[in-house]
């Protein structure tokens, strides 16, 4: 006879913890199974190890930058062997909160190992059986190796397995020209490694507008990584010690070769080995579960969260499904996916920070659409803080005069995209921000002369 819970939360992501201590708060007695470590990608792989090397990367280039600022710090020398001590450290705090507050939570038992369904809201986990009228799956993802001949025959890292390494890279190559590669290829720019950049589309970041991609193109390249874009046929070999990556593209040389390769061409939902169709979870060709807009499988009783649902592949849409599926269970709160608004970081120097439509989207909208845009050299506080790459753009619907969208890339861009965000949010029309009065001298503070701006989105 199976184990009898009242739910059953397969994954301790962002999402699995935090709907834990709701299930509890609720008395109801709920199995949280993970097979790997607390926390999922954003603690172990993503984004807290991930953006802790950023920190230290940037700490060298601005020493490296000391006399621009008026004082010289000798020769840096970055010990890639401290720095991953540093944030090994980080990680560990992370990790060892998210277990005292699981700990902490008496209706929840933690059952380590891997848990697969055998049948309708029904999993085995390392020969016991589990059953619960609620199911949630909070599984992640994983880096996607893609189909590249030669792939099997060279060793390469991942976002994951470049967490151990302790050692500079003379040349790294990075296949993938999107938001993981991007944040690796600077972050081991700045450390010392030669960087090479490899993108079968014909330009980075290819959802980003042309000017958003070609001027993140341009702050990567001032800091001497080489990219390569129009690489539609790629291929890996070994060549001594070296590794080499046969390239087609419409210009430069046929090859790029380094001494380490970085695959970051996507990601792959944990579902495959889940047992889905024995539960009758469908999912789509890629393998991500298919939901409803309040997270609900195909199988009754069963929600999908995070990563592997398809409907955001960050941290803070994790966070927000589990919001989602509590209000709409204990609550009474009808919250749904689609009321979100896109919103994410690139966590380059200077950062992009996103949130609603692009320029594409906008024009394809049917609205009349309203632009402006600044660069960064008009920001005081940028030109004081020696941070003018970069610009800031909007896009606002002429009629409603409500945001439509914005792109911050540059100095704190991350943060303070937040407040157009949050205007969005509360559907105020974009004069509540343009007849704010901002703090004086702030990059936030030229936001309303940006909305000042706003002319006829150019065909």
């Amino acid at each position: 006879m199976p184990e009898r819970f009242d739910a059953i939360v397969i994954g301790a992501g962002q999402a699995g913890p935090a709907l834990c201590a709701r299930l509890d708060q609720q008395g109801l007695r709920t199995a949280l199974i993970e097979r790997r470590r607390l926390g999922g990608t954003c603690v172990n792989d993503g984004c807290i190890p991930t953006k802790t090397l950023v920190a230290s990367a940037r700490a060298a280039h601005v020493a490296r930058r000391g006399a621009e600022f008026g004082f010289a710090a000798g020769e840096i020398r970055v010990d890639m062997k401290a720095v991953k001590a540093r944030k090994d450290g980080v990680v560990r705090q992370s990790q060892d909160g998210l277990a005292g507050w699981v700990g902490g939570m008496k209706n929840v038992s933690l059952i380590e190992g891997h848990a697969r369904f055998t049948g309708p809201r029904t999993v085995a986990v390392d020969g016991r059986e589990l059953r619960a009228e609620r199911v949630f799956l909070n599984v992640g993802g994983r880096a996607l190796v893609p189909d590249i001949p030669g792939v099997k025959d060279v060793p390469y890292f991942t976002n994951s397995s470049i967490m151990e390494v302790d050692y500079l890279p003379e040349h790294l190559v990075i296949i993938g020209g999107s938001y993981i590669g991007l944040e690796f290829a600077q972050m081991y720019r700045r450390f010392g490694s030669q960087v090479t950049v490899v993108e079968r589309m014909a330009k980075l970041l290819p959802r980003e507008d042309d000017d958003v991609a070609a001027e993140i193109r341009a702050v990567l390249e001032r800091e001497g990584i080489e990219i390569r874009t129009d690489a539609e046929c790629m291929a890996l070999s070994r060549k001594g010690d070296r590794i080499v990556v046969g390239l087609e593209c419409k210009g430069g040389a046929p090859v790029a070769e380094g001494s380490h390769v970085l695959l970051a061409v996507g990601r792959l939902p944990n579902t495959h080995d889940l047992g889905l169709k024995e539960a009758g979870i469908e999912s789509d060709a890629r393998g991500f579960i298919k939901v409803d807009d309040a997270c609900r499988a195909s199988a009754e009783g069963v929600w999908a969260l995070g990563d592997a649902n398809g409907r955001g592949a960050f941290t803070h849409t994790s966070w927000n499904d589990h919001e989602i599926v509590a209000a709409n269970l204990f609550d009474r709160d009808p919250r749904r996916i689609s009321d979100r608004i896109p919103a994410y970081a690139l966590f380059i120097d200077p950062p992009l920070g996103r949130a609603g439509m692009n320029e594409a989207e906008a024009r394809k909208s049917g609205l009349r659409v309203l632009a402006a845009k600044m660069p960064m050299t008009r920001v005081g506080r940028a030109r004081e803080a020696g941070e003018t790459q970069g610009f800031m753009k909007v896009l606002v619907d002429a009629d409603s005069q409500e945001l439509l969208g914005a792109a911050i890339l540059g100095l704190n861009g991350d943060e303070i995209v937040h407040s157009l965000l949050d205007v969005m949010y509360a559907k105020k029309p974009y004069t509540t921000v343009q007849r704010a009065v901002h703090i004086h001298p702030t990059v936030t503070e030229l936001i309303p002369t940006l909305l000042g701006s706003l002319e006829p989105l150019a065909a």
